[in-house]
Protein backbone atom coordinates (compact mmCIF):
# COMPACT_ATOMS: atom_id res chain seq x y z
CA UNK A 1 0.00 0.00 0.00
CA UNK A 2 2.84 2.25 0.87
CA UNK A 3 4.25 1.75 -2.64
CA UNK A 4 0.85 2.49 -4.06
CA UNK A 5 0.52 5.72 -2.13
CA UNK A 6 3.97 6.86 -3.16
CA UNK A 7 3.08 6.39 -6.82
CA UNK A 8 0.25 8.86 -6.33
CA UNK A 9 2.47 11.58 -4.87
CA UNK A 10 2.29 15.27 -5.71
CA UNK A 11 2.48 15.83 -9.50
CA UNK A 12 5.19 18.47 -9.11
CA UNK A 13 7.52 15.86 -7.62
CA UNK A 14 7.13 13.47 -10.52
CA UNK A 15 8.82 13.40 -13.93
CA UNK A 16 6.35 13.05 -16.83
CA UNK A 17 6.45 9.69 -18.52
CA UNK A 18 6.78 9.22 -22.23
CA UNK A 19 3.12 8.32 -22.37
CA UNK A 20 2.13 11.52 -20.54
CA UNK A 21 4.20 13.57 -22.99
CA UNK A 22 2.65 11.89 -25.97
CA UNK A 23 -0.86 12.43 -24.61
CA UNK A 24 -0.17 16.10 -23.89
CA UNK A 25 1.22 16.60 -27.41
CA UNK A 26 -1.87 15.02 -28.82
CA UNK A 27 -4.03 17.55 -26.98
CA UNK A 28 -2.13 20.35 -28.76
CA UNK A 29 -0.71 22.03 -25.61
CA UNK A 30 2.94 20.91 -25.84
CA UNK A 31 5.54 20.44 -23.13
CA UNK A 32 8.55 22.71 -23.40
CA UNK A 33 11.69 22.37 -21.34
CA UNK A 34 13.11 25.27 -19.39
CA UNK A 35 15.97 25.33 -21.90
CA UNK A 36 13.60 25.88 -24.83
CA UNK A 37 13.93 29.68 -24.78
CA UNK A 38 17.53 29.95 -23.62
CA UNK A 39 19.14 29.47 -27.00
CA UNK A 40 20.94 26.32 -25.85
CA UNK A 41 20.76 23.17 -27.98
CA UNK A 42 17.85 20.90 -27.07
CA UNK A 43 17.90 17.13 -27.03
CA UNK A 44 15.55 14.35 -28.00
CA UNK A 45 11.79 14.81 -27.74
CA UNK A 46 12.13 18.26 -26.17
CA UNK A 47 13.95 19.54 -29.28
CA UNK A 48 11.24 18.29 -31.59
CA UNK A 49 8.45 19.74 -29.45
CA UNK A 50 10.20 23.10 -29.11
CA UNK A 51 10.63 23.36 -32.85
CA UNK A 52 7.00 22.53 -33.58
CA UNK A 53 5.45 24.43 -30.66
CA UNK A 54 2.49 26.58 -31.65
CA UNK A 55 3.00 30.22 -30.75
CA UNK A 56 0.83 33.30 -30.98
CA UNK A 57 3.53 35.87 -30.33
CA UNK A 58 2.80 39.32 -28.93
CA UNK A 59 2.18 42.80 -30.28
CA UNK A 60 2.84 46.28 -28.92
CA UNK A 61 2.64 49.87 -30.09
CA UNK A 62 5.75 51.88 -30.89
CA UNK A 63 6.46 55.34 -32.22
CA UNK A 64 5.91 58.99 -31.42
CA UNK A 65 4.68 60.85 -34.50
CA UNK A 66 2.99 57.78 -35.96
CA UNK A 67 2.11 54.74 -33.88
CA UNK A 68 2.88 51.37 -35.44
CA UNK A 69 2.07 47.84 -34.32
CA UNK A 70 5.16 45.68 -33.84
CA UNK A 71 4.95 41.89 -33.69
CA UNK A 72 7.36 39.81 -31.63
CA UNK A 73 7.95 36.06 -31.67
CA UNK A 74 10.69 33.45 -31.40
CA UNK A 75 12.11 31.52 -34.28
CA UNK A 76 14.64 28.72 -34.72
CA UNK A 77 17.56 29.42 -37.05
CA UNK A 78 20.66 27.50 -38.03
CA UNK A 79 23.95 29.34 -37.68
CA UNK A 80 26.71 29.00 -40.30
CA UNK A 81 28.41 26.50 -37.96
CA UNK A 82 25.33 24.27 -38.20
CA UNK A 83 24.15 24.96 -34.62
CA UNK A 84 20.42 25.52 -34.15
CA UNK A 85 19.53 28.46 -31.91
CA UNK A 86 16.31 30.23 -30.98
CA UNK A 87 16.21 33.97 -31.57
CA UNK A 88 13.65 36.67 -30.93
CA UNK A 89 12.24 38.33 -34.04
CA UNK A 90 10.38 41.61 -34.34
CA UNK A 91 8.62 43.08 -37.35
CA UNK A 92 6.41 46.11 -38.01
CA UNK A 93 2.91 44.85 -38.85
CA UNK A 94 1.28 48.14 -39.81
CA UNK A 95 0.25 51.55 -38.53
CA UNK A 96 -2.34 52.19 -35.84
CA UNK A 97 -4.46 53.72 -38.58
CA UNK A 98 -4.30 50.53 -40.68
CA UNK A 99 -4.84 48.25 -37.67
CA UNK A 100 -7.01 50.22 -35.19
CA UNK A 101 -7.29 47.45 -32.56
CA UNK A 102 -4.97 44.98 -30.90
CA UNK A 103 -7.07 42.06 -32.16
CA UNK A 104 -6.51 43.15 -35.75
CA UNK A 105 -2.77 43.44 -35.07
CA UNK A 106 -2.76 39.92 -33.56
CA UNK A 107 -4.63 38.63 -36.60
CA UNK A 108 -1.97 40.16 -38.88
CA UNK A 109 0.76 38.60 -36.75
CA UNK A 110 -0.99 35.23 -37.01
CA UNK A 111 -0.64 35.41 -40.78
CA UNK A 112 3.11 36.03 -40.42
CA UNK A 113 3.43 33.12 -37.96
CA UNK A 114 1.43 30.65 -40.07
CA UNK A 115 4.53 29.23 -41.85
CA UNK A 116 6.37 28.87 -38.52
CA UNK A 117 3.42 27.11 -36.87
CA UNK A 118 3.03 24.79 -39.85
CA UNK A 119 3.84 21.14 -39.24
CA UNK A 120 6.22 21.21 -42.20
CA UNK A 121 8.25 24.14 -40.87
CA UNK A 122 12.00 23.67 -40.61
CA UNK A 123 14.53 26.05 -39.13
CA UNK A 124 16.21 28.30 -41.72
CA UNK A 125 19.90 28.98 -41.99
CA UNK A 126 21.01 32.38 -40.72
CA UNK A 127 23.21 34.53 -42.93
CA UNK A 128 23.41 38.03 -44.31
CA UNK A 129 23.08 38.56 -48.05
CA UNK A 130 26.82 39.31 -48.28
CA UNK A 131 27.68 36.02 -46.52
CA UNK A 132 25.33 34.02 -48.72
CA UNK A 133 26.59 35.77 -51.88
CA UNK A 134 30.16 34.79 -51.06
CA UNK A 135 29.19 31.16 -50.59
CA UNK A 136 27.05 31.20 -53.73
CA UNK A 137 29.91 32.64 -55.80
CA UNK A 138 32.28 29.82 -54.86
CA UNK A 139 29.75 26.99 -55.08
CA UNK A 140 27.38 27.93 -57.90
CA UNK A 141 28.68 30.81 -60.01
CA UNK A 142 31.91 28.94 -60.76
CA UNK A 143 29.84 26.37 -62.68
CA UNK A 144 28.78 28.99 -65.24
CA UNK A 145 30.67 30.26 -68.28
CA UNK A 146 33.43 32.85 -67.79
CA UNK A 147 31.34 35.51 -69.53
CA UNK A 148 28.45 34.91 -67.11
CA UNK A 149 30.81 34.92 -64.12
CA UNK A 150 32.25 38.29 -65.16
CA UNK A 151 28.84 39.93 -65.54
CA UNK A 152 27.42 38.53 -62.28
CA UNK A 153 30.55 39.40 -60.27
CA UNK A 154 30.20 42.96 -61.53
CA UNK A 155 26.52 43.02 -60.48
CA UNK A 156 27.37 41.66 -57.02
CA UNK A 157 30.14 44.19 -56.46
CA UNK A 158 28.38 47.28 -57.80
CA UNK A 159 24.72 46.64 -57.00
CA UNK A 160 23.65 43.68 -54.87
CA UNK A 161 26.15 43.68 -51.99
CA UNK A 162 26.14 47.49 -51.50
CA UNK A 163 22.32 47.46 -51.27
CA UNK A 164 21.42 44.09 -49.66
CA UNK A 165 24.75 43.16 -48.05
CA UNK A 166 23.86 43.80 -44.39
CA UNK A 167 20.32 42.43 -44.65
CA UNK A 168 19.60 38.99 -43.18
CA UNK A 169 18.39 36.74 -46.01
CA UNK A 170 15.12 36.10 -44.19
CA UNK A 171 14.46 39.85 -43.88
CA UNK A 172 14.64 40.65 -47.60
CA UNK A 173 11.05 41.06 -48.68
CA UNK A 174 9.02 42.29 -51.64
CA UNK A 175 9.28 45.91 -50.52
CA UNK A 176 13.08 45.72 -50.31
CA UNK A 177 13.34 44.33 -53.83
CA UNK A 178 10.90 46.92 -55.20
CA UNK A 179 12.91 49.74 -53.59
CA UNK A 180 16.08 48.29 -55.13
CA UNK A 181 14.45 48.39 -58.58
CA UNK A 182 13.24 51.96 -57.99
CA UNK A 183 16.74 53.12 -57.02
CA UNK A 184 18.41 51.32 -59.94
CA UNK A 185 19.90 53.91 -62.29
CA UNK A 186 20.45 51.51 -65.18
CA UNK A 187 18.41 51.21 -68.36
CA UNK A 188 15.19 49.15 -68.03
CA UNK A 189 16.70 46.17 -69.88
CA UNK A 190 19.76 46.17 -67.61
CA UNK A 191 17.51 46.46 -64.56
CA UNK A 192 15.59 43.41 -65.77
CA UNK A 193 18.86 41.49 -66.10
CA UNK A 194 19.74 42.41 -62.51
CA UNK A 195 16.47 40.99 -61.21
CA UNK A 196 16.98 37.81 -63.24
CA UNK A 197 20.35 37.32 -61.55
CA UNK A 198 18.78 37.96 -58.14
CA UNK A 199 16.07 35.39 -58.90
CA UNK A 200 18.76 32.87 -59.80
CA UNK A 201 20.49 33.46 -56.46
CA UNK A 202 17.19 33.28 -54.57
CA UNK A 203 16.38 29.91 -56.11
CA UNK A 204 19.59 28.52 -54.64
CA UNK A 205 18.96 30.20 -51.27
CA UNK A 206 15.56 28.52 -51.10
CA UNK A 207 16.99 25.13 -52.00
CA UNK A 208 19.72 25.47 -49.35
CA UNK A 209 17.29 26.43 -46.60
CA UNK A 210 18.22 30.10 -46.16
CA UNK A 211 14.78 31.41 -47.13
CA UNK A 212 11.28 30.06 -47.60
CA UNK A 213 9.50 33.11 -49.04
CA UNK A 214 9.36 34.72 -52.47
CA UNK A 215 10.25 38.46 -52.47
CA UNK A 216 9.40 38.83 -56.18
CA UNK A 217 5.61 38.55 -55.80
CA UNK A 218 4.02 41.71 -57.18
CA UNK A 219 7.35 43.14 -58.39
CA UNK A 220 6.85 45.95 -60.93
CA UNK A 221 9.72 46.48 -63.35
CA UNK A 222 10.31 49.57 -65.52
CA UNK A 223 8.82 49.30 -68.97
CA UNK A 224 11.31 48.29 -71.64
CA UNK A 225 11.15 50.37 -74.81
CA UNK A 226 12.53 48.53 -77.81
CA UNK A 227 14.98 50.75 -79.64
CA UNK A 228 15.50 50.49 -83.37
CA UNK A 229 18.59 48.40 -84.05
CA UNK A 230 20.92 49.45 -86.84
CA UNK A 231 21.48 47.26 -89.89
CA UNK A 232 23.17 47.76 -93.28
CA UNK A 233 21.45 48.12 -96.62
CA UNK A 234 22.47 45.79 -99.44
CA UNK A 235 24.41 48.58 -101.12
CA UNK A 236 26.25 49.41 -97.85
CA UNK A 237 27.24 45.83 -97.11
CA UNK A 238 28.56 45.39 -100.67
CA UNK A 239 30.70 48.53 -100.32
CA UNK A 240 32.08 47.37 -96.96
CA UNK A 241 33.14 43.96 -98.31
CA UNK A 242 34.70 45.47 -101.44
CA UNK A 243 36.67 48.10 -99.50
CA UNK A 244 37.95 45.87 -96.68
CA UNK A 245 41.20 43.93 -96.81
CA UNK A 246 41.79 40.41 -95.49
CA UNK A 247 41.39 39.01 -92.94
CA UNK A 248 38.60 41.55 -92.32
CA UNK A 249 37.10 41.28 -95.79
CA UNK A 250 36.47 37.55 -95.28
CA UNK A 251 35.34 38.16 -91.69
CA UNK A 252 32.73 40.77 -92.72
CA UNK A 253 31.50 38.66 -95.64
CA UNK A 254 31.15 35.62 -93.41
CA UNK A 255 29.33 37.67 -90.74
CA UNK A 256 26.86 39.15 -93.24
CA UNK A 257 26.10 35.89 -95.09
CA UNK A 258 25.83 33.59 -92.06
CA UNK A 259 24.69 35.90 -89.25
CA UNK A 260 27.21 34.29 -86.89
CA UNK A 261 27.84 36.01 -83.56
CA UNK A 262 31.21 37.71 -83.04
CA UNK A 263 32.39 35.07 -80.57
CA UNK A 264 31.39 32.31 -82.99
CA UNK A 265 33.39 33.95 -85.79
CA UNK A 266 36.45 34.33 -83.56
CA UNK A 267 36.17 30.69 -82.42
CA UNK A 268 35.73 29.24 -85.93
CA UNK A 269 38.36 26.59 -86.75
CA UNK A 270 39.55 25.35 -90.13
CA UNK A 271 38.08 21.89 -89.44
CA UNK A 272 34.67 23.53 -88.89
CA UNK A 273 34.51 24.49 -92.58
CA UNK A 274 33.64 21.97 -95.30
CA UNK A 275 34.76 23.81 -98.41
CA UNK A 276 33.77 20.97 -100.72
CA UNK A 277 30.24 20.68 -99.34
CA UNK A 278 29.94 24.44 -98.63
CA UNK A 279 28.93 23.84 -95.00
CA UNK A 280 29.99 25.53 -91.76
CA UNK A 281 29.64 24.02 -88.26
CA UNK A 282 29.45 26.17 -85.13
CA UNK A 283 30.92 24.18 -82.24
CA UNK A 284 32.65 26.75 -80.01
CA UNK A 285 32.87 30.44 -79.25
CA UNK A 286 35.48 32.84 -77.83
CA UNK A 287 35.11 35.32 -74.99
CA UNK A 288 38.17 37.38 -73.99
CA UNK A 289 40.61 34.82 -75.40
CA UNK A 290 38.79 31.99 -73.61
CA UNK A 291 37.39 29.13 -75.70
CA UNK A 292 33.96 28.06 -74.43
CA UNK A 293 30.80 26.35 -75.61
CA UNK A 294 28.29 28.35 -77.70
CA UNK A 295 25.66 30.55 -76.07
CA UNK A 296 22.84 27.96 -76.03
CA UNK A 297 22.21 24.41 -77.19
CA UNK A 298 20.55 25.79 -80.35
CA UNK A 299 23.73 27.76 -81.10
CA UNK A 300 25.52 24.49 -81.91
CA UNK A 301 24.48 24.17 -85.53
CA UNK A 302 25.35 23.58 -89.19
CA UNK A 303 24.33 25.64 -92.21
CA UNK A 304 25.23 26.09 -95.87
CA UNK A 305 27.30 28.87 -97.38
CA UNK A 306 27.41 30.12 -100.95
CA UNK A 307 29.86 28.80 -103.52
CA UNK A 308 31.27 32.33 -103.86
CA UNK A 309 32.03 32.57 -100.12
CA UNK A 310 33.49 29.05 -100.14
CA UNK A 311 35.85 30.04 -102.96
CA UNK A 312 36.88 33.18 -101.07
CA UNK A 313 37.51 31.12 -97.90
CA UNK A 314 39.64 28.63 -99.83
CA UNK A 315 41.82 31.46 -101.17
CA UNK A 316 42.07 33.12 -97.75
CA UNK A 317 42.96 29.90 -95.88
CA UNK A 318 45.74 29.15 -98.35
CA UNK A 319 47.53 32.38 -97.41
CA UNK A 320 46.70 32.73 -93.72
CA UNK A 321 49.35 32.24 -91.02
CA UNK A 322 48.84 28.91 -89.15
CA UNK A 323 48.22 28.98 -85.38
CA UNK A 324 48.19 26.37 -82.62
CA UNK A 325 44.41 26.61 -82.12
CA UNK A 326 43.87 26.22 -85.89
CA UNK A 327 41.55 29.24 -85.86
CA UNK A 328 40.42 30.77 -89.13
CA UNK A 329 40.92 34.29 -87.73
CA UNK A 330 43.75 34.94 -85.27
CA UNK A 331 46.27 37.58 -84.25
CA UNK A 332 49.90 37.52 -85.31
CA UNK A 333 50.65 35.80 -82.01
CA UNK A 334 48.16 33.04 -82.76
CA UNK A 335 45.53 34.16 -80.26
CA UNK A 336 41.82 34.61 -81.04
CA UNK A 337 40.75 37.98 -82.39
CA UNK A 338 39.39 40.48 -79.88
CA UNK A 339 36.12 42.32 -80.48
CA UNK A 340 37.68 45.66 -79.53
CA UNK A 341 40.53 45.30 -82.04
CA UNK A 342 38.10 44.40 -84.83
CA UNK A 343 35.91 47.43 -84.03
CA UNK A 344 38.97 49.67 -84.18
CA UNK A 345 39.47 48.46 -87.76
CA UNK A 346 35.78 48.61 -88.71
CA UNK A 347 35.00 52.18 -87.59
CA UNK A 348 37.63 53.96 -89.76
CA UNK A 349 36.39 51.91 -92.73
CA UNK A 350 32.78 52.96 -92.08
CA UNK A 351 33.87 56.58 -91.71
CA UNK A 352 35.64 56.49 -95.07
CA UNK A 353 32.50 55.04 -96.69
CA UNK A 354 30.18 57.61 -95.01
CA UNK A 355 28.31 54.80 -93.20
CA UNK A 356 27.09 55.12 -89.64
CA UNK A 357 29.41 53.58 -87.01
CA UNK A 358 28.16 50.37 -85.43
CA UNK A 359 29.32 47.09 -83.91
CA UNK A 360 29.71 43.62 -85.35
CA UNK A 361 26.17 42.70 -84.31
CA UNK A 362 24.87 44.92 -87.12
CA UNK A 363 26.05 42.24 -89.58
CA UNK A 364 23.85 39.69 -87.76
CA UNK A 365 20.84 42.01 -87.93
CA UNK A 366 21.54 42.59 -91.62
CA UNK A 367 21.55 38.84 -92.23
CA UNK A 368 18.19 38.38 -90.50
CA UNK A 369 16.64 41.19 -92.54
CA UNK A 370 18.03 39.86 -95.82
CA UNK A 371 16.55 36.42 -95.12
CA UNK A 372 13.17 38.07 -94.55
CA UNK A 373 13.47 39.95 -97.85
CA UNK A 374 14.22 36.64 -99.59
CA UNK A 375 11.10 35.16 -97.90
CA UNK A 376 13.17 32.48 -96.18
CA UNK A 377 11.02 30.03 -94.14
CA UNK A 378 11.06 30.90 -90.42
CA UNK A 379 12.41 27.47 -89.44
CA UNK A 380 15.43 27.96 -91.71
CA UNK A 381 16.06 31.45 -90.33
CA UNK A 382 16.00 30.20 -86.74
CA UNK A 383 18.33 27.29 -87.52
CA UNK A 384 20.86 29.53 -89.26
CA UNK A 385 20.79 32.20 -86.52
CA UNK A 386 20.86 29.63 -83.72
CA UNK A 387 17.50 30.61 -82.20
CA UNK A 388 15.19 28.20 -80.40
CA UNK A 389 12.33 26.77 -82.50
CA UNK A 390 9.21 28.86 -82.06
CA UNK A 391 11.10 31.83 -80.57
CA UNK A 392 9.77 35.23 -81.64
CA UNK A 393 13.18 36.91 -81.33
CA UNK A 394 14.00 36.09 -84.98
CA UNK A 395 11.09 38.19 -86.22
CA UNK A 396 10.83 40.87 -83.54
CA UNK A 397 14.54 41.61 -83.09
CA UNK A 398 16.45 40.46 -86.18
CA UNK A 399 13.99 41.37 -88.95
CA UNK A 400 13.95 45.02 -90.06
CA UNK A 401 12.61 45.02 -93.61
CA UNK A 402 9.06 45.56 -94.72
CA UNK A 403 7.44 42.55 -96.41
CA UNK A 404 6.63 42.69 -100.12
CA UNK A 405 2.91 42.21 -99.44
CA UNK A 406 3.03 45.22 -97.12
CA UNK A 407 4.68 47.29 -99.84
CA UNK A 408 2.08 46.24 -102.42
CA UNK A 409 -0.79 47.21 -100.12
CA UNK A 410 0.86 50.58 -99.36
CA UNK A 411 1.30 51.26 -103.08
CA UNK A 412 -2.33 50.41 -103.81
CA UNK A 413 -3.61 52.57 -100.94
CA UNK A 414 -1.43 55.44 -102.15
CA UNK A 415 -2.88 55.23 -105.65
CA UNK A 416 -6.41 55.32 -104.22
CA UNK A 417 -5.85 58.15 -101.74
CA UNK A 418 -3.57 60.39 -103.83
CA UNK A 419 -5.14 63.82 -104.59
CA UNK A 420 -4.45 63.40 -108.29
CA UNK A 421 -5.54 59.78 -108.36
CA UNK A 422 -8.62 58.30 -110.04
CA UNK A 423 -12.00 59.59 -108.79
CA UNK A 424 -14.64 57.17 -107.45
CA UNK A 425 -18.32 57.74 -106.82
CA UNK A 426 -20.00 56.76 -103.55
CA UNK A 427 -21.00 53.37 -104.95
CA UNK A 428 -17.65 52.72 -106.61
CA UNK A 429 -15.50 52.07 -103.53
CA UNK A 430 -12.60 49.94 -104.84
CA UNK A 431 -11.75 46.56 -103.35
CA UNK A 432 -8.37 44.91 -103.24
CA UNK A 433 -8.27 41.36 -104.51
CA UNK A 434 -5.30 39.15 -105.35
CA UNK A 435 -2.90 42.07 -105.27
CA UNK A 436 -4.88 44.17 -107.77
CA UNK A 437 -7.15 47.18 -107.37
CA UNK A 438 -10.63 46.39 -108.73
CA UNK A 439 -12.75 49.41 -109.64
Amino acid sequence: MCGGSESKGHPDSMEPSGKDIAMTQGEGHGIVATEANTGNPLKGDFERMARRRFQRGSVFLRGTRELVWVGRWREDVIEPSGKRVRIRKTEVLGTKQDLPTKKLALRELGLRLAPINSGTYRALREATFAEFAQLWKHSVLTQHKPSTQSAVNSNLKNWFVPYFGDYAMQDIGAQNVQMFVRNCRLAPKSCLNLTLTLRMMWKTAKAWGYVSHNPFDGLILPKITHQRRFFFTIEEIQRIIRAAEDPYKTLYWLAAETGMRAGELFGLRVEDIDLQGCVISVRQTVWRDVIQTPKTANSIRQFAISAALSTNLRSFLSTRRPNLLNLVFATKGGKPLDRGNVIRKLHPLLDSLKIKRCGLHAFRHTNGSLMDRLQTPMKVRQERLGHAPGSDITMTVYTHTVSEDDRKIAQQLGEILAPNGPKFSHDETPTIRHGETIQ
